[in-house]
Order: structure tokens, then sequence, then C-alpha cells
């Protein structure tokens, strides 16, 4: 397995002048309109950052020891060449458009992904604001280890997609020539998928590319501006709770639910998810009140 090079610590540098650079351009050329930098939010989104730099180390631990032992396992290998590592690359993409697609459908995996969406601000240091339970990601990449790709050469892609990523978090850039938004992810669909109005919700999941939302029905062009954070708002800059809010409302959920089927229903459906209520029948058929919710 050939060395591969740590491409977030070299990127490192180039976050830090670009933060800098979008700091002043924002200072010198406000956008009343647009969500721009706030003391507080920016240094939360940079403690939940390194905070994410120590608990994805420990989280690495049992994820490379999988990853190594279905490795072993398979019979088949991917060389890493010139012309395999752009084809590890565009798969890799391809997966991460569904774990990231299942981080917004499946509330569990939400309450993860939930820590990047939690600032009502879009800037460079937006793209830092990381989860510190990132755990839940590794089971969408287990196809690749076991078609033969290395660990190494995985996590060279996945650390690839994320330097790509940071600079798609701004709201300094306009719309790209049309090429380059057809096929890539931009900083214009990039602010549709953190906005929290209705339409925008839960679209333009891809990493690298944007073409995996046009194939499959997950794509919105950027109209109207976008209003960025949560549909329910948290109100702190304590990076704990940004990182745990919403287990605790699971927790909670949990406690107060009245059957397994909403139990499960609280943790492995979507975010918003409701138990239905009961209709006057079946709530006699149950032996129910009716003012009672049936799952």
């Amino acid at each position: 397995m050939p060395n591969l090079p740590d491409v977030v610590l070299w990127s490192i540098p180039a976050f830090v002048l670009l933060t800098v650079i979008e700091i002043v351009s924002v200072r010198i050329h406000p956008d009343e309109d647009a969500a721009g930098y706030e003391t507080k939010d920016a240094a939360t989104s940079l403690g939940m950052g390194l905070g994410s730099l120590f608990f994805d180390f420990l989280w690495k631990i049992p994820i490379v020891a999988v990853y190594t032992a279905v490795h072993e396992l398979t019979p088949l290998r991917v060389p890493v060449l010139w012309w395999t590592v752009p084809l590890m690359l565009l798969a890799q993409d391809f997966f991460y458009y569904w774990s990231h697609r299942g981080h917004h459908v499946i509330r569990i995996l939400w309450a993860c992904h939930v820590v990047h969406h939690s600032s009502r601000r879009f800037n460079l240091t937006t793209a830092l604001r990381q989860p510190w339970t990132s755990l839940t990601v590794w089971p969408f990449y287990l196809p690749l280890v076991a078609a033969g790709v290395h660990p190494a050469a995985l996590a060279f892609c996945s650390s690839a997609s994320l330097v790509y990523q940071f600079w798609i978090h701004t709201e300094r850039i306009g719309k790209l020539p049309r090429p380059v938004e057809f096929v890539f992810n931009t900083p214009s669909h990039h602010r549709v998928h953190h906005a929290s109005q209705g339409g925008y919700l839960d679209r333009n999941f891809g990493g690298i590319l944007i073409v995996w939302d046009r194939l499959f029905g997950s794509f919105v062009p950027e109209t109207d501006r976008p209003v960025y954070g949560l549909t329910k708002n948290i109100t702190t800059y304590n990076p704990l709770r940004v990182a745990t809010h919403e287990y605790a409302a699971i927790a909670r959920d949990l406690r107060a639910a009245r059957s397994w089927r909403e139990r499960a229903g609280r943790v492995f459906r979507g975010p918003g998810w409701q138990p239905a209520p009961a209709t006057r029948a079946a709530a006699a058929a149950d032996g129910k009140p009716v003012t009672e919710p049936v799952a």
C-alpha cells in the first residue's frame, strides 16, 4: 500500500487563509441580507471542529479494526494507481451521498449530523462545525472495503471529499458557470442544503458531485435566499450541548412513548416523525381512549 498524503493536514493553512479572506471580505463589503459572521457562533464552530478531531481519533480505532478485518477476508484487491484513484474517489462520493442522505432521514443518524446544521450562519467556519459521534458513518462504506479498496485509500478519498466541501460553505460566491453547477457541488447548491425552508429541506446531499442528487431526485436549485439553521433552532453556544442535544431529545421522546412501535419510530423514522392520531374506530378496536394517540 503506497503512502498517501494527509490532505486534511496539508490543507489547514489554506483553511485559515480562506477564512481570514472571507472575514475581511464581509467587513469590507457587507451584505445586509447575508447571514455573515457572529463571534460566539464562529467560536462554537471552531470548538466543535477541534473536538471532532479528538473524538474521530477515538472512533477510528474500532472502525479501522473492522475495515481491516473485512479487507483481509475479501479476495478482491483494488490497486492504488494513477487511474484507480479517480475511480475510488467517484465510488466514495457515491456512498457519501447515501450516507449523507441517510443521516437526514433516520433520526438516530440525524442526531449525529444535526450538529453541522445547528448554526444560523453560513460561512467557512460552519464547515468546521463537525459532530463528535461520527461512529454512525462507517457502515455505509463497507461495500467499498469488501470490494477490495484498502482502508487507507478509503481514508484518503474521504479526506479529499472533506477538503473539497470546505470552500462551498460560503455566501461570498454566487452561482458558477452552468457546466460547473450541473456536475459539481457548489456554494449555491450547498446553501440550499443548509437552509431550513420547507422546499429546501433534505435536498442536495452530494459531496463533490451534485449529479447524484440529479439522478436520485433530491436536487433543488437555489432560488429564494436561504434561511439557515434548523426548523427548531437551538439557543446554546455550549459545544457539549450542541453535540448532544438531539440525543437528549430522543431520550425524552422515548420516555414519553406509549408503545414499542412508537419507540422504534422515534429512533429510526425521520426527525420530524410523529405517531399518527387514532381514529375513533381504531381506538375503540384497541380498547383505548380516543384521545390517546395510537402508534
